[in-house]
């Protein structure tokens, strides 16, 4: 895609998050890197003057690589007063942030969202209760099929490794409770449509919900009784699809880790997890800083760094900036596909 021309530019907008982590410091360190292309329109929304703090804050530290605000475009609101330092202020800061943000990426249709982290505690106190941010950017757009998608491509063989969520953020025990024959099934159609992005007829894989899915029912029944006939099912309507499970989840994902680092092995385009530590765990021991949330599903594209607000260490300039450098690098890539822009 030529980013050449202002006006038809690509356009990214960046979320800075809870300014009270390390949202500030990896954006201020990502926009400096020189792996980030220089010719698309770069928004970024938070606080102008938060973020010149940040950036003299890391520079008495002796940090040099960094973007200066002074020379980035930044959408400056003033939401809380200056002296509030709360953790309700800047929840409600960054909840409005992120709502800003999807309003300005709404009005053009070539352009791309990446967020910062928040704090859904803090968001809590403001008064959103919401269990993350894709879940308002569902509700902002409309969407009830929206998946939670990691994403993350090896530096070592470049194969995107790729693991979706069927449920997000809810307490394990509720995840028997929400999962379905339509959801899982929703949620494969958006995974198919995500990797035909990078491939025709896409390998994927369905961990089971139980440990050794279930045992054939010794170890729990959800397999037998509706998620074998769910992927069945599937596989009869995508012919196209090699669709495998469901696995045993402690070895489903121990392909991705040899197809990580070895480029001569056989390789699938993705696993689909029943909750969200299930498909966590082995994504961040596997991808490391190179992991990206990916929310698929919604009218434009949607990335984040695959790590929280990191409040232990905001403010004393080690925050690695790489998931953040990702995550911008796989909006752009996967935008020059116009194919998930309408996969709801």
């Amino acid at each position: 895609m030529d980013f050449q021309n202002k006006n038809n530019a690509f356009k990214l907008v960046l979320t800075v998050g809870d300014e009270s982590g390390i949202g500030p410091e990896i954006i201020l360190k990502a926009l400096w890197s020189n792996e980030i292309t220089k010719n698309i329109d770069i928004t970024v929304v938070g606080s102008k003057k938060n973020l010149l703090n940040t950036y003299n804050q890391l520079r008495s530290l002796g940090l040099k690589n960094l973007a200066n605000p002074k020379n980035l475009k930044i959408h400056d609101l003033k939401i809380s007063s200056s002296e509030d330092n709360s953790k309700s202020s800047h929840g409600n800061s960054s909840f409005y942030y992120l709502t800003k943000a999807i309003e300005i990426v709404k009005q053009f249709p070539d352009s791309a969202l990446v967020t910062g982290p928040i704090c859904k505690k803090s968001w809590s106190l403001a008064g959103h209760h919401f269990s993350g941010q894709t879940e308002v950017l569902a509700k902002s757009c409309g969407v009830k099929n929206v998946g939670m998608l990691f994403t993350a491509k090896s530096p070592i063989t470049g194969w995107r490794f790729n693991t979706l969520l069927a449920t997000t953020h809810i307490a394990l025990c509720e995840v028997p409770k929400k999962l379905t024959k339509e959801l899982v099934q929703s949620k494969l159609d958006l995974f198919k449509d995500f990797c035909n992005t990078y491939i025709d007829k896409p390998t994927l894989k369905v961990a089971g919900l139980n440990p050794h899915a279930g045992e054939q029912g010794i170890l729990g029944n959800e397999e037998e009784d509706w998620l074998n006939d769910a992927l069945i099912d599937w596989k009869e309507k995508n012919k196209d699809t090699k669709l495998l499970g469901p696995l045993s989840p402690d070895s489903c994902w121990n392909s991705s880790a040899k197809a990580w680092r070895e480029k001569d092995v056989e390789k699938h385009d993705g696993i689909l997890a029943m909750y969200h530590d299930q498909g966590l765990i082995p994504m961040k021991v596997i991808a490391l800083n190179y992991s990206v949330n990916t929310t698929i599903g919604l009218p434009f594209i949607r990335t984040s760094p695959d790590h929280g607000t990191g409040f232990d260490i905001a403010g004393k300039g080690i925050a690695e900036s790489q998931s953040m450098i990702e995550a911008i690098k796989t909006a752009i890539e996967i935008s020059k596909n116009s194919r998930l822009f309408n996969t709801h």
